[in-house]
């Protein structure tokens, strides 16, 4: 019989998946990587998958490690998906990825399984992410198998079979959401959601924010420390990567910040719908941007934006592990030196208004800035340099007249 282990989140597909594979012959080994889910009770995850039939069912806590070594890094890229989604379910697959093979080292597995749809951005981040540590590992994709699909072709049948074999799970046909849920954020997929003429915010249950409507009529301020664009302290107070997130979340949960509904472009080529929430993250984005905006060169800052939807693609697609990736993080930890700061942020019913910005690597002068009279510029100058930035304007104008 071969070991296998299987990354269980202890929802509907991967519970189905426990049964499936040891139908198949394999002894299976679940792994829930906690990522700081919020609103589970892990230890009953673990016994559901002993009750189910596991041949052993362990929890790897690696909050601190995602926010630290994941997504602050995607932060300091400013990388949003198409402008718009902050990669919070794309950020933590590699992760995921590399402690199942780690626990596969550890009980002699040699074959690595997930509950990711043929359709979907997951199997690629699990995968690309899988083969990138270790080339010889064997991936078992059930929804790619056609069996599988045959006994399961939709979530009707797999909620039914849960019933049957009196498996707890979280969701019903009336109501059958795919939820991704870790510290970062929570995504909302599939059901009434695939019908992009619905509104999304009115058919979701959110669980780490209240929506802008039921928000305080107050606004709210917070201040957010960084080192380094590194954000190391909230309110004054010096937190570890995860406590930021953490209490960011409940502050921007609180007042109705970071929900986002979108149509995005999947790896495989179709569109998706999805709904989702990151209070903490969105607030961090924010405060991190503007602390750029005092601290960075202006020819910098615009190369690393230039740049920055790459990296988003590469984290969306699943090339965390790959030397393009490993390439362009060395870059941004040297750029991001001097974004070392301190930003008082207004939040206000979803809305994030900037109160105030310092640093010790402030590059903003006053003197220089200053439209008053005197300063430490000399406007004359700009005479010499804008005849030489029009030169070549000049020179064609005379060559190819433009009519106007």
């Amino acid at each position: 019989m071969s070991n296998c282990v299987l990354a269980y989140s202890g929802g509907l597909d991967t519970s189905v998946i426990v049964g499936w594979l040891m139908d198949e012959g394999y002894d299976v080994h679940c792994v829930y990587v906690d990522l700081g889910q919020p609103c589970e009770d892990r230890e009953a995850i673990m016994q559901k998958a002993r009750d189910i039939g596991a041949s052993s069912a362990r929890i790897v806590d690696v909050q601190e490690e995602l926010c630290r070594d994941f997504a602050f890094p995607v932060l300091q890229w400013d990388a949003k998906y198409e402008g718009v989604y902050l990669l919070g379910t794309s950020i933590a697959r590699p992760l995921v990825s590399k402690v199942c093979l780690q626990v596969a080292r550890e009980v002699g597995a040699d074959a690595f399984a997930h509950g990711a749809t043929g359709k979907g951005n997951d199997q690629c981040r699990f995968q690309l992410a899988a083969e990138a540590l270790d080339p010889n590992v064997r991936i078992i994709a059930p929804w790619r198998i056609e069996r599988f699909r045959r006994k399961f072709p939709g979530r009707t049948e797999m909620i039914e079979y849960c019933r049957e074999k009196k498996i707890p799970v979280n969701v019903s046909t009336a109501k059958p959401y795919s939820i991704d849920q870790n510290c970062l954020h929570i995504s909302y997929e599939s059901g009434k959601l695939e019908d992009p003429a619905q509104n999304g915010f009115d058919l979701v249950e959110f669980g780490m924010s209240v929506t802008p409507q039921q928000a305080p009529d107050k606004a709210e301020n917070v201040r957010i420390g960084f080192e380094a664009g590194v954000p190391v302290s909230v309110d004054g107070k010096r937190l570890n990567a995860f406590e930021v997130v953490s209490v960011l979340n409940q502050i921007g949960g609180r007042n109705g910040v970071g929900q986002i509904d979108m149509i995005e472009n999947r790896l495989v080529g179709m569109k998706s719908r999805g709904v989702y929430e990151a209070p903490g993250m969105t607030v961090l984005y924010a405060a991190h941007r503007v602390l750029e905006q005092l601290t960075l060169d202006r020819d910098l800052m615009h190369l690393r934006d230039r740049l920055s939807p790459e990296v988003a693609e590469l984290v969306y697609y699943g090339f965390w592990y790959h030397a393009k990736m490993d390439a362009l993080m060395a870059f941004i930890r040297q750029s991001q030196e001097p974004v070392t700061g301190e930003v008082s942020l207004n939040l206000y019913k979803g809305n994030i208004l900037v109160a105030g910005r310092s640093s010790p690597n402030s590059l903003y002068d006053e003197g220089i800035a200053t439209m008053e009279g005197g300063g430490s510029y000399n406007q004359t100058d700009a005479e010499g340099f804008l005849r030489i930035q029009g030169l070549p304007g000049r020179v064609q104008a005379r060559v190819w007249p433009r009519e106007w």
